[in-house]
């Protein structure tokens, strides 16, 4: 009896402590409220962005003109270097060639003999002409007499054409340039043979105040310009055509807007292109012929929603951002998207709507469902969509 009394306390007790420690253990416990984080969120309100098309460009000179011998002969004079600016009819070459200064000579030789000869024969009329008035020669021989000055006559008008010809072959020695440019490389040297069927060129000068740039847009594009711009003929809609801009290799903007002044008549069949040519004033002389460049054409979008590209992720090709929801849940939506001049920003073409609420940062943390703390952010107050906002066209 002894010992169930004991193991009947010793139970009691056990539990006892048990009851006790649950206690302890209850009271100890924290009340557990899950913290909901905060978030950047931006309401969407259309705009008026400004985009850019960009083209690669080629440079070139108004005039931009090789020159070249029109006659055989030696190098004799380099009177220019590379990259000087020379004015029109300023010598460049001289070239040795004695046979042209001799043929000169030998045709003004002729024309003293041919006028020589015409003077002899006007004497023969003058004497022929009494004698056929006193009937001692007959009419027929002074006929024959101005028939040999009229044949000397054109005997020397000949010679004298001679002359010309050798004088224009002469003159091919000196060479000048035919409009103000800068001179371009200099292939031969001193000494060198050099004629009208060579290779290449003794120089080139080319014309820098104003300068071309050649680019080719698609038939996509063309279509869009041709739609955009008013006018009846393709000369109505380029003249009505905003001017265009130019990125230099450096990535910074000439600073002279130009023109689109040409574009091609008919599509290449082998590139499906069309080649456009604007023209730039060139103050400075900065661009020369065959630099690179970026035409940058631009195109403008009416109520487009803008929001920055941190606020995307992408899915197997596929653009994807957070909205909030009634809840203030996160919801991934998927959107179509074009980006803009500044590079951190999106234009959204498709997905989104006026007044929807994009959140902006941390979309690496959110999933579907996720409930958050909105913190409205003002557009202005975001720096990736300041580069292409031209101005607002509603408010919130």
């Amino acid at each position: 009896m002894k010992i169930r009394t004991i193991n009947l306390d010793i139970l009691g007790v056990g539990l006892f402590i048990g009851l006790l420690s649950i206690s302890c253990n209850t009271n100890k416990a924290p009340n557990r409220i899950e913290t909901i984080a905060e978030y950047k969120v931006l309401k969407l309100a259309p705009e008026t962005i400004e985009l850019y098309d960009e083209f690669p460009a080629t440079i070139e000179g108004v005039e931009n003109i090789e020159i070249r011998p029109k006659i055989e002969g030696f190098i004799e004079k380099v009177l220019v270097d590379e990259g000087e600016y020379v004015e029109k009819g300023r010598l460049l070459f001289v070239l040795n060639a004695p046979q042209y200064e001799q043929e000169v000579r030998n045709t003004q030789a002729a024309i003293s003999s041919a006028k020589a000869e015409v003077s002899s024969a006007q004497l023969d009329v003058e004497k022929a002409k009494p004698l056929v008035e006193k009937e001692i020669i007959s009419s027929f021989e002074l006929t024959s007499a101005e028939n040999t000055v009229t044949a000397k006559k054109a005997a020397l008008e000949q010679a004298q054409a001679n002359l010309a010809n050798a004088k224009t072959n002469y003159n091919y020695t000196r060479i000048t340039a035919p409009v103000s440019g800068f001179i371009g490389t200099l292939p031969y040297k001193l000494g060198s043979l050099v004629s009208s069927s060579t290779a290449d060129p003794l120089t080139t000068v080319s014309n820098i105040k104003k300068v071309y740039a050649y680019f080719s847009i698609n038939e996509k594009t063309h279509l869009e310009f041709a739609r955009k711009n008013q006018g009846t003929s393709s000369q109505e809609r380029m003249n009505n055509s905003p001017e265009v801009s130019l990125l230099l290799p450096d990535y910074t903007l000439f600073n002279q807007t130009g023109k689109i002044q040409t574009i091609s008549g008919q599509v290449d069949e082998e590139t499906g292109s069309f080649n456009v040519r604007a023209v730039f004033d060139n103050p400075d002389n900065l661009l020369r012929t065959g630099n690179s460049a970026t035409i940058r054409i631009p195109r403008t979008i009416e109520n487009a929603l803008q929001i920055p590209q941190s606020a995307t992720y992408e899915i197997q090709g596929h653009v994807y951002t957070y909205v909030v929801d009634s809840l203030s849940q996160a919801k991934s939506t998927k959107i179509t998207v074009t980006p803009s001049t500044s590079g951190q920003a999106y234009i959204v073409t498709n997905g989104l709507k006026a007044n929807d609420e994009v959140i902006i940062e941390g979309v690496n943390t959110l999933s579907s469902g996720k409930e958050i703390k909105p913190v409205p952010v003002n557009a202005i107050d975001v720096e990736a969509l300041q580069v292409t906002t031209k101005n607002t066209t509603s408010s919130n």
